[in-house]
């Protein structure tokens, strides 16, 4: 995966000047909102992959039950 140029020459200082500039921009509380929004879809999207692997998993497990007939299971 390339990074672009652009991102890769900023210095520190930018960095932080960029930072001051999009909380001026946008404000203190717009961005804790936002930031809270954030983490709301990341919780979200960490549930629905724990979700998924689960019922994978019982998929399997169910896939993976003895389907010997009864007749069949006791001899050797």
């Amino acid at each position: 995966m390339m990074t672009p140029m652009f991102l890769t020459n900023v210095p520190p200082v930018g960095w932080l000047l960029i930072a001051v500039v999009v909380l001026v921009l946008f404000g203190r509380g717009k961005i804790s909102s936002l930031m809270g929004e954030v983490g709301k879809g990341i919780t979200s999207f960490k549930k629905g992959v724990k979700e998924g692997t689960e019922e994978l998993e019982k998929d399997a497990t169910e896939a993976a039950k003895d389907v010997t007939p009864e007749t069949d299971k006791d001899k050797v």
